[in-house]
């Protein structure tokens, strides 16, 4: 084998089609672009959502709603997910760390803890949010709860 011998893998190029060569080539006087009309001349370039004159379907169809450009998103973790991982990993000591490194949560989230569940064991939790049930709940059991 040598540089000269190389030869690209059976069917991997094609043949560019080479247009507008004279009547003969089958593919001369129009050059495949059929008659008259916008895609036949030079420079035509489809707009997005045109429908040939037809009233498009995103003008058809009504505006609704709004987005709060203030809202602030949370991730949910429910207090089941905190035995658990209590349970599993065997911490005491929950934050924003330990529930990315267990794949509960992405980098950024803003974590809240939601009341589903019972938590058994004394944990401290410190996140950005929790309801109030999780609250009085996780300080029942003998944890604490930090906003933070």
């Amino acid at each position: 084998m040598n540089l000269s011998s190389l030869k690209p893998a059976q069917g991997s190029t094609k043949i560019r089609k080479r247009v507008g060569r004279g009547q003969g080539s089958g593919i001369g006087a129009t050059s495949a672009r059929g008659h008259k009309g916008a895609k036949s001349r030079s420079g035509y370039s489809r707009k997005s959502g045109f429908e040939g004159g037809q009233m498009p379907l995103q003008r058809r169809v009504p505006k609704f709603g709004f987005k709060n450009i203030n809202r602030v998103e949370y991730k949910a973790i429910n207090l089941d997910t905190l035995q658990a991982l209590a349970e599993s990993a065997g911490v005491s000591v929950i934050n924003h760390d330990v529930l990315y490194h267990n794949g509960l949560v992405s980098k950024n989230d803003l974590v809240k803890i939601l009341s589903r569940g019972e938590v058994k064991s004394a944990l401290e939790v410190t996140v950005k949010g929790f309801s109030a049930s999780a609250k009085s709940a996780i300080e029942a059991a003998g944890g604490k709860a930090i906003v933070g």
